[in-house]
């Protein structure tokens, strides 16, 4: 790849998308630029409009060729890095692997409104709204569905860490920062996510910011 490839994000504490496109990033093995963009300040508009079509993180820049929206990313890098498997190889697997992802992308918006994602904090039982949990037991729902079925071979959604994965690690964050209990095969899924060393790395940067935004 000759094209310099620069990633942008918001806070890693706070910022679900941008989780999504730099463990994508970083599971491409390509290398890249961090920008950084702190969100909910004076001039984060203007910094993100800078970079962004859509005046939203992330977005991914390949020479002069933007990319937004985090499955378009992780799509985008598949097709850059096609040597590391964004997605199953077994047919059954990938079809299933990328209408759950889809699904995250579109759905789940109780979730995401009710319990955002603050990876620093940890507040069990609150924000626990019947739209939030319905759609927290959809979630596992499908988590289970896709380990029982395809998940032997390895700890993830469908074995090997994949775009799946990626896609649901906010969930992850969130289950256990609400303290949503679900069941002991998602418990052993949201463990190893929690403990992939991309995720873990994202992590210690979360807990490491200084920022802080509202109240969850």
């Amino acid at each position: 790849m000759s094209d310099p490839i620069a990633l942008v994000i918001g806070n890693r504490n706070y910022s679900s998308w941008s989780v999504r496109a730099w463990l994508a990033m970083k599971h491409s093995g390509l290398a890249f630029e961090e920008i950084f963009i702190p969100l909910d300040l004076p001039d984060t508009k203007a910094a993100i409009a800078k970079h962004s079509p859509s005046g939203l993180v992330p977005v991914l820049k390949v020479g002069d060729n933007i990319v937004w929206e985090s499955m378009a990313i992780i799509e985008t890098l598949a097709e850059l890095a096609p040597d590391m498997k964004f997605w199953p190889e077994d047919f059954a697997a990938r079809a299933m692997a990328k209408s759950v992802s889809a699904q995250m992308h579109a759905g789940f918006f109780r979730l995401r409104r009710d319990m955002p994602m603050d990876l620093r904090n940890n507040l069990p039982g609150q924000n626990h709204t019947e739209g939030a949990l319905g759609d927290a037991a959809k979630i596992t729902a499908l988590w289970t569905a896709c380990l029982e079925r395809f998940g032997g071979t390895g700890p993830y959604l469908f074995g090997d860490w994949s775009a799946a994965d990626m896609m649901y690690a906010p969930v992850v964050g969130r289950l256990r920062t609400f303290g949503v209990l679900t069941n002991d095969i998602c418990e052993n899924y949201m463990d190893a996510v929690l403990a992939h060393p991309d995720m873990a790395a994202w992590m210690v940067g979360a807990k490491a910011e200084p920022y802080v935004i509202g109240n969850p």
